[in-house]
């Protein structure tokens, strides 16, 4: 894999789970920061930013969609610098009412310090950060109200949790029956497919060249799910099974068949995809996340690796 040539005015944070990206764009005296990730992260969030900033100002946060891995820390981070938060204008009467189901954090059982906007993007809006103009573009699937950003001038594409390097984000509309995910995460692809690219900034994992090589394996793996919604359903637990592990470290195994039937995004997914007692369920996901090498079991613990 290689890295696409950035301007010197543009900075890529790539974080590990549990946070995305972060990109810093510099214009003078002023910063702006593309996505914040997760809050138990905070600390070193702001640290990372300081740094990156170099004495300059925090002027605006902008985030490509609403999940906790990266709108977490705009809290903490409009705290420590003072700058505006935007947002997509479809979660903004979201974030406004702070609806933890919508933003899917009670469902996931995932955290978020409430945070105040102070403005929004909308598919069609330009921005002009990093010595760049970049354009907004829906980037629904994933998050139906996600945008991704797009330099010209520079053939780069910012793409939030729409296309990575080996994939894309949890299809959450479609496993929950909201919106017709699939469709829209195709209509995506697609538009990728169509932009003057060398070079994607992902929301999670190293930026990298290889554009349609990554658009490829993306188009199969939708396919996949197309033709498998248990593929599809299985996929999205592990996922956030190991999100979950990672911030709590360990569960215990006969504790995890309740926590699976508990948190209703689990028990939802498994109802209208799996059918599976939730002992087998559990089971079955623990051994999976075994043979992936993200999580092992010790005397009767599953651990994040």
């Amino acid at each position: 894999m290689s890295a696409p040539r950035l301007p010197a005015s543009l900075i890529v944070l790539e974080r590990g789970w549990l946070s995305a990206n972060n990109i810093i764009g510099l214009d003078g005296e002023a910063a702006t920061m593309i996505d914040s990730g997760y809050v138990t992260h905070a600390a070193q969030t702001v640290e990372l930013v300081r740094h990156a900033v170099d004495g300059r100002r925090l002027a605006r946060l902008v985030n490509t969609h609403g999940h906790s891995d990266h709108i977490g820390c705009n809290a903490a981070v409009q705290t420590e610098f003072g700058c505006r938060i935007t947002v997509p204008a479809g979660i903004a009467p979201i974030i406004e009412a702070w609806d933890e189901t919508a933003l899917l954090l009670r469902p996931a059982d995932q955290q978020c310090d409430r945070f105040r906007h102070d403005d929004t993007v909308d598919a069609g809006d330009r921005l002009a950060f990093g010595g760049c103009e970049w354009s907004a573009l829906a980037a629904p699937g994933h998050d139906m109200h996600a945008l991704m950003f797009h330099s010209d001038q520079h053939r780069l594409l910012i793409s939030g949790d729409a296309l990575w390097r080996d994939g894309f984000g949890v299809q959450f509309p479609e496993l929950l029956g909201t919106d017709p995910g699939l469709a829209a995460t195709r209509a995506t692809l697609e538009t990728i497919a169509r932009l003057s690219l060398d070079g994607v900034l992902p929301g999670h994992g190293a930026p990298f060249t290889e554009v349609d090589d990554a658009l490829a394996r993306a188009f199969a793996r939708l396919d996949a799910f197309e033709d498998d919604a248990e593929r599809m359903a299985r996929n999205a637990i592990r996922a956030l099974l190991s999100f979950s592990l990672m911030e709590c470290r360990s569960i215990a195994l006969d504790a995890l068949p309740a926590y699976l039937d508990e948190v209703s995004m689990y028990r939802d997914i498994n109802r209208r995809y799996l059918r599976l007692e939730p002992g087998r369920l559990a089971e079955r996901i623990a051994q999976e996340l075994v043979r992936a090498g993200v999580a092992r079991i010790d005397h009767g613990m599953l651990h994040a690796n």
